[in-house]
């Protein structure tokens, strides 16, 4: 099973895609306008920030990314508009939002294809690597600690709260019984074998699930997103907008209910803006992309 997870990768060729997911339907959502100041908080490859730039004269990006990879790759590619950017890592839960500061915000959720492209990072099974799954290099908690350390229960909980998966705590009970486990392949032949047969055929690898849980709980993404949403429209000026794209149903829930319930907004969008044909056929990873968009409100 092994020798089928793993396609040999040349290293070097691994960058950040530049290639924006719904890019049209992103600046016309935000409405960019000149010398205005967008807050990027998940720059990347820098795609979006990009479009943002090239929109309307004299226009600002502070770039955000907690991946220092990230940063230099959006350094590199942003680099001809010189002190128009301002970069900085962090992550949503510790940026600090200034009030009535941005025109516009966007955050592009999920995992990038770098990450599951690196098999040093550790978010595919398609590479053995170590279980690591962290977006921030810095943190400590990897995959590697939460597979071997915590208890059954927990993990179970996991699998099912953030990878929706129906036998979550057979296999957590496989995975306790096995582990210490020390890569990705070996973790993923064990999930693959802890269910049953006609079950390890399916559209999907059976890891597959698990992998999306161990990366939800080691970023702690959903209790970050819910943060963003909190926080993010107080830095917002009257009447600036706010696009946040998600990448499963998980976060496009929270995002769907945070911008709703917020007293502060106007929700622009009544259902996601999805991906046409022509972009679904040149980029894939546009299938699942819902983009939501909302408008900061102008009280009298």
């Amino acid at each position: 099973m092994q020798s089928d997870l793993q396609t040999p990768l040349d290293l070097e060729e691994i960058t950040f895609s530049h290639i924006p997911v719904l890019s049209q339907e992103v600046i016309t959502g935000l409405n960019i306008q000149p010398n205005g100041h967008y807050l990027d908080l998940t720059v990347g490859g820098g795609g979006h920030s990009r479009l943002i730039l090239e929109n309307a004269e004299d226009v600002k990006i502070t770039a955000v990314d907690q991946d220092l990879d990230a940063l230099k790759a959006a350094k590199e590619n942003l680099a001809e508009f010189g002190n128009r950017v301002n970069f900085i890592h962090s992550n949503f839960a510790n940026f600090q939002f200034s009030e009535n500061t941005y025109h516009g915000i966007l955050a592009d959720l999920g995992v990038s294809s770098y990450h599951l492209d690196n098999p040093e990072r550790g978010f595919s099974f398609r590479n053995t690597a170590s279980l690591d799954m962290r977006m921030n290099q810095t943190q400590s908690l990897t995959a590697t600690d939460i597979i071997n350390e915590w208890d059954e229960q927990e993990l179970a909980n996991i699998f099912f709260k953030y990878g929706e998966e129906r036998l979550s705590r057979k296999i957590a009970r496989r995975i306790v019984e096995k582990r210490p486990f020390d890569t990705t392949t070996e973790l993923a032949n064990e999930i693959f074998y802890s269910v049953p047969p006609k079950y390890r055929h399916g559209r999907i690898h059976p890891a597959t699930r698990i992998f999306q849980a161990l990366r939800i709980a080691v970023n702690n993404e959903l209790q970050v997103l819910e943060t963003l949403i909190e926080k993010a429209p107080l830095s917002l000026i009257p009447g600036g907008r706010i696009a946040i794209i998600s990448f499963h149903s998980l976060e496009d829930r929270i995002t769907k209910h945070g911008l709703r319930n917020s007293e502060l907004l106007t929700v622009i969008t009544k259902k996601p803006i999805i991906a046409n044909e022509q972009e679904i056929s040149e980029n894939p990873r546009s299938r699942s992309a819902k983009l939501r968009i909302a408008e900061k409100k102008i009280l009298n």
